[in-house]
């Protein structure tokens, strides 16, 4: 018999290899925001499979994470994963077969998402092993990190409250 789940108020996960470019904003955003009361901070450079585990007994996630540019590197885009799929635009920069997009689709399948699951995805455009982050994507470092911490606090900025993809500027 398995020991029953701690419930977690709030996981921040910063998706991604800090040695690939731009692929390590999600670490580096985490290690920004170091502690938030109540919540669970941390980062992953594994595949989608550790995510569903890390976020278990969470009732809100929130995933950090590159994805490809479709518009403007540095572009941070708000996606709530708990009633949206993933923008197939948008793509996800995951060295790992299995990303955040299955995770995703495997944990609704199974019934195991939190109550809200919520990606901050920034446009980048450089992944090459031991390049340096591009200065757009590290530009928007510390604004994902307020962003986060907003929404951990329950004060997201209007611009920012709506749950579909982001397109302007």
């Amino acid at each position: 018999m398995t020991a029953p789940v701690e419930r977690i108020s709030l996981v921040v996960i910063g998706v991604g290899n800090p040695d690939r470019a731009d692929d390590g904003i999600g670490p580096l955003v985490a290690a920004r925001l170091g502690m938030l009361p109540g919540a669970r901070i941390m980062s992953c450079n594994s595949d989608g499979f550790t995510l569903i585990e890390e976020w278990s007994g969470a009732d809100i996630v929130v995933l950090i994470d590159a994805a490809t540019t479709v518009s403007a590197p540095g572009r941070i885009h708000r996606i709530d994963l708990s009633s949206d799929e993933l923008p197939c635009e948008l793509g996800i920069a995951s060295t790992h077969a299995f990303g955040i997009a299955e995770a995703v689709a495997l944990a609704r399948a199974l019934d195991r998402l939190p109550r809200r699951l919520v990606i901050y995805a920034v446009e980048g455009v450089c992944f090459d092993y031991g390049a340096d982050m591009t200065p757009e994507v590290a530009a928007a470092v510390d604004e994902v990190a307020g962003l986060v911490a907003a929404e951990a606090a329950g004060c997201l900025p209007n611009s920012m409250r709506t749950d579909a993809w982001r397109t302007d500027p």
